[in-house]
């Protein structure tokens, strides 16, 4: 079933690299918010010691993601991972095989939803 894809990426951030992090944090949201109408929410939480980023991202379909993924691969990809630690990947709804293949490396937990809606 096509329809919108979401994620929460749960990562360990290094807090003496927090202007580094922050300068990329800003230019990843201005970037996305200009260039990719499919993106729907683009959010990044920290906690309140620094050591700890969840980054909420909702596409209108497996399309946006991609274009999303391509712009990050080229643009931020290498200062990101030098920044931030996966710890945790949960991607919610019905991604596309080509969005699977593309994420595979980040070894997600796909959830497909049960209940509920969204208004």
């Amino acid at each position: 079933m096509a329809g919108p894809v979401s994620w929460v990426l749960e990562m360990q951030a290094q807090p003496e690299r927090s202007d580094e992090l922050r300068a990329l944090m800003e230019e990843m949201v201005a970037n996305t918010h200009s260039h990719e109408p499919g993106t729907l929410s683009y959010e990044w939480f920290m906690s309140a010691d620094g050591t700890v980023c969840h980054i909420y991202e909702r596409y209108a379909d497996s399309a946006a993601v991609l274009v999303h993924l391509q712009t990050f691969g080229a643009r931020f990809a290498e200062r990101f991972m030098s920044l931030l630690t996966r710890t945790r990947f949960t991607v919610y709804g019905a991604p596309d095989t080509a969005v699977q293949g593309a994420l595979s490396a980040m070894h997600p937990v796909y959830m497909g939803q049960a209940a509920g809606f969204h208004r």
